[in-house]
């Protein structure tokens, strides 16, 4: 069995990661690490009684190691870059789902996250853990780069027509809307229910998120030339989910059906991307508690305009699933284990 660590347990991602490890048949999880006073798992979620028998508490990154073989870091970011080469040199495998190892440039991270990196010699070691795209590599990889639940939802649904060189690339516009656990576990005013629950949905940090380097330098990567996406995140009054609707403009004539066509091709055999067909829309409730991705497409050939639309859960194919089915392939089980 694989002997897996969690370190930081007690967040959104942390609880869903768990949920999901109860439930593979090739792991055991063995350490579960917070900034919390020692508390047994089951008081902490009590959905987990009888179910795990671990205590957490604020573990060092050595006792951790110590009884892990993969370590999952769901840590705030500019706290993982602490712990992870700590565990890389005690020889263990890491997944970090905050985005200190996600942006290959030092100077780029540095700008958008306000803080001095302090391992930087491990941002180019690190593979981007976008399964579906970075397979190869992730099979190879000690340190994971788990990407960020956003940029899960547009990359992936910008991968074909940029693959195919048929997007103009100066105006990608990126409108996407996530539900509320997506900002994580720490209480702010702006979160509470009183605030956000009735007739509450709202824009923030227009093209001004941290995730949109993250989202430039894969779709850059994607299609050999750079790209610079406006991106328009909002908040809406539901629990988990993320839906975006991405514009693209066309430098080739095609229909819905043809373009269909491009995205099936692309993600064939790929089990946890769903690509709907003509006239059918993704919807958050159709991937909520799920690994799965839907894609749904509408082109306008006379404005030489595609609408690709995609729906994930945020805090499964967006955070933890996508980080068990990254352990998946670099310890060479099925993928689809757990999840």
């Amino acid at each position: 069995m694989l002997k897996v660590g969690i370190m930081g347990a007690s967040g959104f991602a942390g609880e869903e990661l768990i949920k999901i490890l109860l439930g593979h048949p090739e792991v055991k999880i063995t350490a579960l690490a917070a900034k919390i006073e020692k508390m047994h798992v089951s008081k902490m979620y009590p959905w987990a009684n009888a179910m795990l028998d671990l205590d957490c508490f604020d573990m060092s990154a050595e006792d951790v190691a110590k009884v892990s073989d993969v370590v999952f870091l769901a840590l705030p970011h500019k706290i993982s870059m602490e712990f992870a080469p700590v565990l890389l040199k005690q020889g263990k495998k890491v997944i970090d789902l905050s985005a200190d190892f996600r942006i290959k440039d030092k100077g780029v991270y540095e700008k958008w996250y306000e803080i001095k990196h302090e391992c930087p010699e491990y941002l180019k070691k690190a593979v981007y853990g976008l399964c579906e795209l970075y397979r190869k590599d992730i099979l190879a990889a000690d340190l994971i780069a788990n990407p960020g639940c956003y940029p899960t939802s547009i990359i992936l649904g910008c991968g074909p027509l940029l693959k195919k060189k048929i997007v103009e690339t100066d105006c990608i516009i990126c409108d996407s809307k996530s539900g509320v656990s997506g900002a994580g576990r720490t209480p702010s005013q702006a979160l509470m229910f009183t605030e956000i629950a009735v007739n509450s949905f709202r824009p923030y940090k227009i093209n001004f998120h941290r995730h949109m380097p993250e989202i430039d330098q894969e779709l850059t990567s994607l299609a050999g030339a750079k790209i610079e996406v406006n991106f328009i995140p909002h908040l809406v009054p539901m629990e988990r989910g993320i839906l975006s609707t991405i514009y693209l403009k066309l430098n080739k004539k095609i229909n819905t059906k043809e373009a269909l066509g491009m995205y099936k091709d692309f993600y064939k055999g790929e089990y946890f991307i769903r690509v709907l067909e003509e006239g059918v829309l993704p919807d958050t409730k159709n991937v909520a508690r799920s690994n799965f991705c839907d894609i749904g497409i509408k082109v306008f050939p006379e404005k030489s305009l595609a609408v690709v639309m995609t729906a994930i859960d945020n805090l499964v194919k967006g955070a933890s699933g996508q980080a068990v089915q990254n352990m998946n392939i670099m310890y060479g089980f099925d993928e689809k284990l757990g999840l």
